[in-house]
């Protein structure tokens, strides 16, 4: 079969037996991590893996706040084997090995350093959904999920305090975000992070201003302190 086949029999069966909940882990995130790996992918890749890992790498998903949350890659690896063994036995079982790598290696919780191109291109187009306006939506629906506050009222940037994003949602751009560009695996991925990256901060700024009543402006120390 053609790539655009394997995409359209996933994402039937995905419609039929997909029924997470998660909005910022749901369908419409694998084809945007699909579309973002298809930005960083070059030559080298095997498409047919990237595309698979893509669209099956959250098919185990578990919440933040949950204490096996760092092996749910490796839950989802495995379960996405077995879909495969069961539902499309014509996929290339010589790609198995790829396709679970890129899976297991997608995390950040995981810690699992991706070693083939497959896995590299998928973490970078995974990463990617966490930055830009998509990552600036989904931070605060997650962090609404968890019954987590914005920010700190008192100090919403951490300039007195360690950053905590177990309490507050804005503490998650200090503690994990703004960090992802350092940790992208490709150079195409490297550029499209930084400047996603860039785009939180501005967000920062403004959030910065608009607690001060200035609410046309940009706060520039914050874009001085935060920018990449």
């Amino acid at each position: 079969m053609m790539l655009n086949d394997w995409q359209t029999c996933f994402e039937n069966y995905l419609q039929q037996h997909f029924k997470h909940q998660d909005g910022a882990h749901d369908i419409a995130h694998f084809r945007r991590v699909w579309s973002g790996a298809q930005r960083i992918m070059d030559d080298r890749a095997t498409p047919l893996t990237v595309l698979t890992a893509c669209y099956f790498h959250d098919i185990v998903n578990l919440p933040k706040n949950h204490p096996e949350r760092h092996l749910a890659s490796r839950y989802a690896a495995e379960k996405t084997l077995t879909i495969l063994a069961s539902h499309f036995p014509t996929f290339p079982q010589a790609l198995y090995p790829d396709v679970a790598h890129a899976i297991e290696a997608h995390s950040f919780s995981a810690g699992i350093s991706p070693k083939s191109i497959e896995a590299k291109i998928v973490q970078d187009a995974d990463r990617l959904e966490a930055l830009g306006a998509i990552g600036l939506a989904r931070v605060f629906y997650v962090s609404g999920q968890l019954g987590r506050p914005l920010f700190d009222a008192e100090d919403p940037f951490a300039q007195q305090r360690e950053p905590d994003d177990k309490r507050w949602a804005l503490d998650h751009f200090q503690t994990k975000l703004l960090k992802l560009p350092a940790t992208m695996q490709t150079e195409k991925g490297r550029e499209l992070a930084r400047q996603n990256a860039n785009y939180l901060v501005k967000f920062m700024a403004k959030l910065a201003a608009e607690l001060r009543g200035e609410h046309h402006q940009y706060d520039e120390d914050v874009l001085r302190q935060f920018a990449l």
